[in-house]
C-alpha cells in the first residue's frame, strides 16, 4: 500500500468542509482514485463509506424515499413530453462541450430512426456527425441516394432546425425546412418527406408468419 495517502481518511473523520453534494461527490471521486492507486477495494474502504454516508447529511432535500421516487417518475414523464433534443434546440450548445456532445448523440439517433421509418436499408444511407468549431453546434446529416436531411440548432436556425432536399445530378433543388419537433415524430416526418421529395423507397412491410402444417 505504498501509494496510499492519509487525506481521504482525514476528510472522512472531519467532513465539515464538505457542505454540499457537489463537494462531497468530488471528495468521493478522489477517494476512489486513491483506493485504486493503493490497491484497496473502494466498496469496503472505511473512508469511502463514511464519505458516502456524509452525502445524505449535506443534501437539502429531506423528502422520504417514496416521495423522491415519485418525483423522478414525474420528471421522466416530463422529459418524454419535452425531449432533450428539443430542449437543446431552444437553449443552443455553443461553447458547452457536454451539451454539444448530447446534441450529436440525440440527433444521430433521431436520423437513424427517420431512416428506418422511410424504409432505408443498411448500406443505402449514411448518418454523419460533423462537430464544427468550438463556438458552433455543428450538424448531423442523413445522406441517401435520393435526398439529404440536415439538422442544426442555434438562434439562426430557430424553427428551421431541419433542412431537407432532393439530390439531383443536374440541378440543385431548394431546401425545405421543418422545426425540430417534426423530426421527433419520425413516422409523420417520413410521410412529409415522401410528399415533398421524389423518394421512391417505402417502408418494408412486416413479413407474415409462415404456418407450418403439422
Amino acid at each position: 500500500m505504498i501509494y496510499d495517502v492519509p487525506f481521504r481518511h482525514q476528510q472522512a473523520l472531519d467532513p465539515s468542509a464538505l457542505n454540499t453534494v457537489v463537494a462531497t461527490l468530488h471528495a468521493i471521486g478522489k477517494a476512489v482514485d486513491d483506493c485504486r492507486n493503493a490497491g484497496v477495494d473502494p466498496n469496503s474502504d472505511p473512508a469511502v463509506v463514511l464519505l458516502a454516508r456524509h452525502m445524505a447529511t449535506v443534501s437539502t432535500n429531506r423528502a422520504p424515499r417514496k416521495v423522491l421516487r415519485q418525483a423522478c417518475r414525474r420528471r421522466l414523464e416530463d422529459l418524454k413530453r419535452f425531449p432533450t433534443l428539443l430542449a437543446l434546440a431552444i437553449r443552443g450548445v455553443e461553447y458547452d462541450v457536454g451539451a454539444k456532445e448530447r446534441f450529436h448523440i440525440e440527433a444521430t439517433e433521431a436520423m437513424n430512426a427517420l431512416a428506418v421509418c422511410i424504409g432505408l436499408v443498411p448500406g443505402t444511407f449514411e448518418v454523419v456527425s460533423l462537430q464544427g468549431e468550438r463556438d458552433q453546434s455543428g450538424h448531423v446529416l442523413l445522406a441517401a441516394g435520393e435526398f439529404a436531411v440536415t439538422v442544426r440548432i442555434g438562434a439562426r436556425h430557430e424553427g428551421r432546425e431541419v433542412a431537407y432536399r432532393a439530390v439531383c445530378d443536374s440541378t440543385s433543388p431548394p431546401n425545405h425546412y421543418a422545426p425540430m419537433a417534426d423530426l421527433l415524430k419520425p413516422d409523420r416526418f417520413a410521410d412529409r418527406l415522401r410528399r415533398d421529395l421524389p423518394i421512391a423507397v417505402r417502408p418494408v412491410a412486416p413479413v407474415a408468419p409462415v404456418l407450418i402444417a403439422a
